[in-house]
């Protein structure tokens, strides 16, 4: 069965009746059908989001500032997150908080509060870092794939047999399951998977921490220095320090799809700005939570030795069934968490391509199957090949450039500054005509700058590493 589209309302993909469209009860103010998400589900989407694999290199990024600035900058870090954060939430609708015109995707927010040049600026930023973290993603499961071969090896061999292997299919692997997941319209349906995700972040996180705590058991000391690592150069300290900044700056951002989650919050009572505030607080301090015991414990283990990542980089060899647990639940999460991140970049592509197209059956006719137990799901063509694609070509460039987390990490840095800072603070100086060269005013540009002085030098930092990358690279033939 075939129908016309007739609108880029993603939220409206699976069929309501007749009786229920004349029904305002299954409708929201915009006309939209209604949304169901809560701060618990917005919460699933943010921590799926921010509690990615890189919660398990924080010890090597705290290996490079030490036991002071480590643990300071990341909790400096998770402070200006949930701040901005607090701002970028107000900024969903403009004007009344309650019955104000919604803002569906961060670049809307952009358009109606700054406008101009600054949308395409906002556009370039945040979709170039969508696709690099698609990327990044696609490689972090590829290596903890491998992690799991790699942990059995060691074991039947006795630790003798080096167990090197191609991460090529093992992100061809993953990128045969993304063309699946990628068919889920958008996140009012990915709620399950988010959920499933976060789940998998606390096992793999807990697994992590647990280890490091019973190295620290072990070794009966707590290993690391004040200032960390000191076995190199001034220059490769400074480039280091750096690196870590952009590394743990990344970790932490996810304001780049914080209003299209905010979009999926049903709404009054309460606003969806104090849905989302609450959302915020509970994701933000429970990643603050895990990252600071991961972080510190691995580093208590390890000192400044600490590897890159605490399950792949084999700071661990045994229990080796323990590690495949955690390293499989990396996978599991990294799964649901390639979709969050893409959900704005699918809907951005397909709105707009409806609109240029407005008569395409191809781009906007739905194809009705039926789905036990959620109605009738609608089948776009258009949305099946090109996120096929997309899937396609980021698993191409992920075996094509395998070192591609030192350039999403150079993405991170770049895109911190604008999406997580300059933007929520200069719309919600509009957004609350909050008066030029006042207290607040001052207070906000203030942070402004800081925050633009790091992603400096995070972003330099970055490009340091990707630079020693280029000197061993071969395209398809990296060995892990």
């Amino acid at each position: 069965m075939v129908e016309k589209n007739g609108s880029t309302n993603h939220h409206q993909t699976f069929d309501v009746s007749i009786d229920q469209q004349r029904d305002s009860k299954f409708f929201d103010d915009d006309g939209r059908v209604k949304r169901t998400g809560t701060a618990w589900t917005a919460s699933a989407h943010v921590i799926t989001a921010v509690i990615g694999s890189g919660v398990l290199s924080l010890a090597w990024a705290i290996a490079q500032l030490g036991w002071i600035a480590g643990p300071i900058v990341m909790i400096l870090f998770a402070w200006v997150t949930y701040y901005t954060s607090i701002l970028l939430c107000e900024c969903y609708r403009t004007g009344d908080p309650i019955s104000g015109k919604r803002n569906y995707t961060y670049m809307d927010v952009v358009h109606s509060n700054l406008g101009g040049f600054q949308v395409t600026l906002c556009g370039i930023v945040q979709y170039l870092n969508l696709v690099g973290v698609a990327i990044g993603y696609t490689i972090a499961s590829a290596i903890s794939m491998m992690a799991i071969e790699r942990s059995n090896c060691f074991h039947r061999s006795g630790g003798k047999d080096p167990c090197h292997m191609n991460s090529n299919i093992y992100m061809i692997s993953f990128g045969a399951v993304q063309i699946i997941f990628s068919q889920i319209p958008d996140f009012d349906q990915l709620w399950w998977l988010s959920s499933l995700a976060a789940v998998m972040s606390f096992i793999y996180s807990t697994i992590g921490l647990g280890l490091g705590i019973g190295k620290v058991i072990e070794n009966k000391k707590i290993d690391g220095t004040v200032t960390g690592v000191t076995d190199v150069t001034k220059a490769q300290k400074v480039w280091g320090s750096f690196q870590a900044l952009g590394d743990i700056a990344f970790a932490y951002s996810y304001s780049m799809i914080l209003i299209e989650i905010q979009d999926t919050v049903k709404a009054p009572p309460p606003t969806e700005a104090k849905t989302m505030k609450k959302a915020t607080i509970i994701s933000v301090a429970s990643t603050t939570f895990f990252y600071m015991l991961c972080g510190c414990f691995g580093y208590a283990a390890f000192g400044n030795s600490s590897p890159g990542n605490l399950l792949t980089g084999f700071g661990f060899y045994n229990p080796f069934w323990l590690l495949d647990i955690a390293n499989a639940a990396i996978v599991i999460h990294l799964i649901g968490a390639y979709q969050v991140y893409c959900q704005p970049l699918y809907a951005f592509v397909e709105n707009y391509t409806a609109k240029r197209f407005p008569r395409s059956d191809f781009v906007n006719k739905n194809i009705k199957i039926p789905i036990p137990g959620i109605q009738m799901y609608k089948l776009n063509l258009f949305r099946l090949v090109w996120r096929t694609i997309f899937v396609i070509l980021t698993t191409l460039v992920s075996m094509l450039l395998p070192f591609f987390n030192d350039i999403v990490g150079l993405l991170g840095a770049l895109g911190f500054w604008p999406l997580t800072v300059y933007f929520p603070v200069e719309m919600y100086i509009i957004q609350k005509r909050i008066r030029k060269w006042s207290s607040k005013w001052i207070c906000l540009q203030l942070l402004s700058v800081a925050c633009l002085i790091i992603s400096i030098a995070a972003t330099v930092g970055s490009v340091a590493g990707i630079i020693l990358d280029l000197k061993v690279f071969k395209p398809f033939k990296t060995m892990y």
